[in-house]
C-alpha cells in the first residue's frame, strides 16, 4: 500500500498545484480572463506542436510502437462512441445536451494528462508510449465531435453561434473537417516528429536543447491557464447530466478498460496509458465547440470543470488500486 500510495501522491500532487497555482493567481487579479485567453491560445498553437514534436522525434524503442494495443485504443474509442450514440438519447431528451454528455464521456484531455502522468510512472518510454498515441486518438475525437455535434446540434442556435466548423445545417463537409484536422496543430507536431524519426533526421544540439525546453514548459503552462479558468457556477439544474456523465467517464470506462488491458496482456505502460485516456477529465476545447456548434455550452463547461477537480480523486485512487493490484 505504501509504494503504491506515494507513486499515486507524486503522479497526482503536481497537478493539483499547478491548477492550484493558477487559481490562486486568478483570484489574486495577477491575470485577468483576457490574459488567460491568449496565453491558451498560444500554448495551444506554440507550445503543444512543439512538444508533441519533441515526444514523437525522441522515440527510441520500436517495440514501443504495438499494433495490438493502437487497434485495442482506436476500436474501443470507436465502440464507446457508437454505443453513447445509441444510448444516450435515450435517457437524455433535449438535442444540445445529447451532443454534448456523448462528448462529455468518450473525449478525454488526453494530451494534458497523459504525458506528464506517463513521464512520472514510466519515464520516457511512457511518454514515447502515450505520443504514439496521443498522434492517432486526437485526430479520432476531433473528428467524432464534430459529427456529434453536428447530429445533435439546434440549427437555429448554429447559424447565429458566429462560429466555423465542418458543417452547417446538418450538413458535414468532410473535406473541411479533413482540413481542420491536418491543421491541428497537435497533429502538425506529430507529423513533423513522425518524419524526423521515419527519415533518421537529426536537430543539431543547439537546437534540440531548446526544443526540449520549450516541450517542458507546455504541461505546467496549460494546467496553469486551466487552473485559472475553473468557474464553479450553480450545478443544480444540471445535476441530472453530470452524476451519470462524470460517473460512466471517471469509474466505468476505465474500470472496462483495465479489464480488457488484462484480459489482453497488455503492458504495464500501455495499460496506464489507456487508463489514462478514458479516465482523464474531459477536453477544455469541447466547451468551445459545444459554444460554437449549438450545444449545451454551460453544460459542456460543467463537465469540463466537475470533471477536472473530480479526477484529481479519482485517478488517484486508480493509481492506488493499480499499485496494490501490481498492473503497475
Amino acid at each position: 500500500m505504501g509504494a503504491s500510495f506515494i507513486t499515486a501522491v507524486n503522479t497526482v500532487l503536481p497537478f493539483v498545484l499547478y491548477l492550484a497555482f493558477g487559481y490562486g493567481v486568478k483570484r489574486l487579479g495577477v491575470v485577468d480572463e483576457v490574459f488567460l485567453k491568449k496565453l491558451n491560445r498560444m500554448v495551444f498553437q506554440c507550445f503543444f506542436p512543439v512538444m508533441m514534436f519533441s515526444n514523437v522525434y525522441h522515440i527510441k524503442t520500436a517495440d514501443l510502437i504495438r499494433v495490438p494495443y493502437v487497434l485495442t485504443a482506436v476500436f474501443s474509442l470507436l465502440a464507446v462512441i457508437i454505443l453513447l450514440i445509441l444510448i444516450v438519447p435515450r435517457f437524455v431528451k433535449g438535442n444540445p445536451q445529447r451532443g454534448v454528455v456523448i462528448q462529455g464521456i468518450y473525449r478525454s484531455n488526453f494530451v494534458l494528462f497523459a504525458l506528464p502522468m506517463a513521464d512520472s510512472v514510466f519515464g520516457t518510454d511512457g511518454v514515447a508510449t502515450a505520443s504514439v498515441l496521443i498522434a492517432i486518438i486526437v485526430p479520432l475525437y476531433n473528428l467524432a465531435a464534430v459529427i456529434i455535434l453536428e447530429m445533435y446540434h439546434e440549427k437555429e442556435l448554429a447559424a447565429g453561434s458566429g462560429g466555423t466548423s465542418a458543417g452547417t445545417g446538418g450538413h458535414i463537409d468532410f473535406a473541411v473537417l479533413f482540413r481542420n484536422i491536418l491543421k491541428n496543430p497537435l497533429i502538425v507536431g506529430a507529423i513533423v516528429g513522425g518524419l524526423f524519426l521515419l527519415f533518421h533526421l537529426h536537430l543539431p544540439q543547439a537546437v534540440d536543447q531548446p526544443v526540449e525546453a520549450i516541450a517542458d514548459l507546455t504541461t505546467p503552462l496549460a494546467l496553469f491557464v486551466l487552473g485559472g479558468t475553473l468557474r464553479f457556477r450553480a450545478i443544480g439544474p444540471n445535476r441530472k447530466y453530470l452524476i451519470p456523465t462524470l460517473a460512466v467517464k471517471m469509474i466505468l470506462l476505465p474500470l472496462i478498460m483495465t479489464i480488457l488491458s488484462v484480459q489482453f496482456s497488455m503492458s504495464p505502460i500501455e495499460r496506464f496509458v489507456l487508463l489514462v485516456m478514458y479516465g482523464s477529465p474531459t477536453a477544455v476545447s469541447s466547451y468551445a465547440m459545444a459554444e460554437n456548434m449549438g450545444g449545451d455550452g454551460e453544460l459542456a463547461g460543467q463537465i469540463v470543470v466537475i470533471g477536472t477537480a473530480v479526477s484529481v480523486f479519482t485517478l488517484f485512487a486508480w493509481i492506488v488500486v493499480y499499485g496494490q493490484m501490481g498492473l503497475l
